[in-house]
């Protein structure tokens, strides 16, 4: 008998919480709709350019990619073929490598110190210096590359690797610092307290305590800076000049839409090619980039 009153009584509630809940899922619909909708609008000309690529020439120029999927064996990998060998592309594909992985580590090395300095010591003019700094944040790209060029005119710098890492990472540390100090600054105090009476000093407090509990913000960092650098065509023209020798691949690619008037064929490969290695990056490191995402929204 008690156990058909407790279902009587319960019955309304498993009512009302079934109607909240199917309330709910209608008011989340065009959340979802609108999510579903920016997707399509992303994913629909990545896969475009991902089937033109495997098509021949003349089904690219006579057919739209959408004919491809009914056209049995309308795929080839020749396009791949004569960016690789043709073009010098895999010579710009170890060239972006060889900027993007160093001007990463040293950006997500740099900022990570100063950031760490700006939110847990205690010093003169720290907040100051921090303001200043994220104030670099405004202050466009564009005006400062005359200036820098001739700087590094003087230094012979231009044409090199190390000069793009140096540009690179005057360019990524105020943001660098600012994620960075926002998440360190979100640290429990009680973390640095008990290591300083343990004797432990602020380089053993950074590299013991904040750098292991600050991976994903750390990881989320490198993954926009690992992006970012390897998107960039216009530093990379002003401070390496264009040559083939040391050409990144968006340079690279670049160059294939100046010299090549009817070969989209061959510019879609070549974009897809330059599109592999962020995408596998962001893909192998999402996990990662979500926690520190989410870390950084909770703490702020």
């Amino acid at each position: 008998m008690a156990t058909r009153v407790e279902d009587v009584r319960t019955t309304p509630v498993r009512r009302d919480l079934a109607l909240t809940t199917g309330r709910l899922q209608w008011r989340a619909f065009p959340v979802h709709l609108a999510v579903l909708g920016v997707t399509a609008i992303w994913l629909i000309p990545l896969l475009g350019l991902l089937v033109s690529s495997f098509r021949p020439a003349p089904a690219v120029l006579s057919t739209g990619w959408w004919h491809s999927f009914a056209l049995p064996g309308d795929y080839t990998l020749e396009n791949y073929r004569k960016v690789l060998d043709r073009d010098g592309m895999l010579l710009s594909l170890f060239n972006s490598m060889a900027i993007v992985v160093p001007a990463t580590l040293l950006t997500v090395a740099v900022s990570s110190a100063a950031a760490y300095g700006l939110a847990c010591m205690r010093f003169r003019f720290r907040r100051g210096i921090l303001l200043a700094i994220v104030t670099l944040l405004i202050v466009p790209v564009q005006i400062t590359l005359v200036p820098l060029l001739r700087v590094f005119n003087n230094l012979d710098l231009t044409g090199s690797f190390l000069g793009l890492w140096l540009v690179h990472l005057g360019y990524g540390v105020p943001f660098a610092i600012y994620l960075l100090h926002n998440f360190f600054a979100a640290l429990p105090r009680d973390l640095f307290d008990a290591a300083e009476m343990d004797g432990a000093s602020p380089s053993r407090i950074f590299f013991a305590i904040v750098l292991p509990v600050s991976r994903p913000a750390l990881a989320s960092l490198a993954i926009f800076e690992f992006v970012w650098t390897w998107n960039d065509l216009l530093t990379a023209l002003v401070f390496l000049g264009g040559f083939r020798d040391v050409a990144p691949m968006t340079v690279a690619v670049s160059g294939l839409v100046a010299s090549r008037g009817n070969g989209w064929e061959i510019l879609t490969s070549a974009a897809m090619l330059s599109m592999i290695i962020p995408m596998v990056v962001f893909v192998a490191m999402q996990k990662h980039f979500v926690r520190g995402m989410l870390a950084g929204a909770s703490k702020g």
